[in-house]
């Protein structure tokens, strides 16, 4: 059985609410789970203790017998402590977009000819 620790979601429209739950991996997101790890409250602030709450030990417990976390919850266990800090890598995040890179273009053949009027006078 392949056994996930991930996140079920809970609450109303607009105001989430989450669970961190042990379940196998062919369940359902919000379906059956076998045991209820913690709670995110992603509506807090992110300096709240009360945001991310687990229990730890059931939470070693079930990454000892073989349970993989998901990638959020393999952050909120990195910043508990549980797992080491895995180095993550996307190149592409701080690079803008399609038409940004369009505007950008257009700002700067603009300043070119702006400058190049004014060395002229």
């Amino acid at each position: 059985m392949a056994m996930k620790i991930r996140l079920a979601r809970g609450g109303s429209k607009k105001r989430p609410h989450y669970s961190i739950v042990a379940s196998d991996s062919r369940m359902p997101r919000d379906g059956r789970f076998i045991e209820k790890l913690g709670t995110y409250n992603p509506l807090l602030a992110k300096d709240s203790e009360d945001r991310v709450r687990m229990n730890v030990e059931r939470v070693q417990y079930w990454l000892d017998q073989g349970a993989q976390p998901t990638d959020r919850v393999s952050r909120f266990l990195e910043s508990a402590g549980v797992i080491a800090k895995k180095a993550r890598n996307n190149p592409k995040k701080a690079e803008p977009g399609k038409q940004a890179k369009e505007r950008a273009a257009e700002k700067a053949a603009k300043a070119a000819k702006a400058a190049e009027a004014a060395a002229t006078e």
